[in-house]
């Protein structure tokens, strides 16, 4: 994992010597899913160690990552704009009953939906201009009431799923109804309200200058659940029924479970068609939300059981206007669909495993 810091690393940011990180011998064969022996071990102690060091602040989450050599290892979050953050460093110790601890300096994780101020924007690329319809999924999108406070929010819309014959367009809780306080727009989200395309962030914030493609179906997965989901009802004719995504094409009706190592894609707002790979397993991440468009802080999440996706050197694999993008494998016909990405800091990306988000909603993949 390159955006780990070993320890003997830290000593130049937080000017104490520390030791460096313990590393096993060889990588574990075989494919590193939560099955996999080596995997299920370091689970074993985050489970036992995560609660308690999560009570700092400064700790952000854990999860069962791999080390510079290919062993099983358990990452340790650390919000590296605190100032207390090299006490949580220095706190941690190198390794526990048998498993070694990495460090992994980071900003805060949040809710990755898009605010823009109400002005001209010009859009450049295909994922956030309208689409003639039946349109493709991976594309700017959102409620539209989504603006308050001087200010026009959306994200992206997603995939297409299905749910007793009807299908519907899912995305992120925050992306679609995260309002639920009249604020700055007197609004709350509803359902029934449109969802249009592309999203208010790429209409100059005009409603006019956008399409209903979907109407909003409430389901309240936030902050009670372990998903961040959200679905809208297709309008007949507004959307590729095949669920085609842009630049990925349709996509497999099966899904695939995470795995450390592997090649992920995604299609996104913001940042298009972007490549990476699993960075991390059964993550327990804190995440902070708002109640409305560039509203005040609502809660702090904090979910377990996540997908921690690396971003990679430039930070370019999800942006600020991506929640809601399917994260599927880096193949080329029909990829299997893997997560829900609905979060991140500057070095990673956080999806729900797209089981768990299925589950909640009664709902399977549209595809081949």
């Amino acid at each position: 994992m390159s955006n780990v810091a070993p320890r003997r690393l830290l000593k130049a940011a937080f000017g104490f010597t520390v030791f460096p990180l313990v590393l096993f011998a060889s990588p574990p064969a075989g494919v590193l899913d939560e099955v996999h022996p080596s995997v299920r071990a370091v689970m074993a102690v985050q489970r036992e160690v995560t609660g308690h060091w999560m009570r700092q602040p400064e700790v952000l989450g854990t999860a069962v990552t791999v080390n510079s050599v290919g062993g099983t290892a358990l990452t340790v979050y650390i919000d590296r704009d605190s100032a207390k953050a090299a006490d949580a460093v220095r706190s941690l110790p190198q390794q526990y009953r048998g498993v070694g601890v990495q460090i992994h300096l980071t900003d805060k994780f949040r809710a990755m939906r898009r605010t823009r101020r109400h002005r001209r924007v010009i859009p450049t690329v295909s994922h956030n201009v309208m689409q003639t319809p039946p349109i493709q999924l991976g594309t700017s999108g959102g409620w539209s009431k989504d603006l308050a406070n001087g200010f026009c929010c959306g994200g992206t819309l997603g995939s297409l799923v299905q749910i007793g014959g009807e299908q519907y367009i899912l995305s992120n809780y925050h992306v679609l109804e995260s309002d639920i306080v009249p604020g700055g727009n007197n609004a709350v989200a509803t359902t029934s309200d449109e969802i249009i395309q592309p999203a208010l962030i790429d209409t100059r914030c005009s409603v006019d200058d956008a399409q209903s493609v979907a109407t909003l179906e409430t389901r309240s997965a936030l902050p009670n659940n372990n998903v961040d989901c959200a679905i809208a009802k297709v309008t007949p004719g507004m959307v590729r029924a095949d669920g085609a995504i842009l630049e990925i094409g349709t996509i497999s009706s099966q899904t695939v479970v995470a795995s450390i190592g592997q090649a992920v894609k995604k299609s996104g707002r913001t940042t298009g068609l972007t490549h990476s790979f699993v960075a991390g397993l059964n993550a327990t991440i804190s995440v902070t939300y708002d109640d409305e468009c560039a509203g005040s802080t609502a809660f702090t999440k904090i979910f377990t059981g996540q997908i921690v996706v690396s971003k990679g050197g430039t930070g370019g694999f999800l942006a600020a206007g991506d929640s809601g993008s399917l994260l599927v494998e880096d193949v080329t016909v029909n990829p299997r669909a893997i997560g829900l990405l609905f979060a991140g800091s500057s070095t990673d990306a956080i999806a729900n495993p797209i089981d768990d988000v299925l589950t909640f909603l009664g709902a399977t993949m549209v595809g081949n």
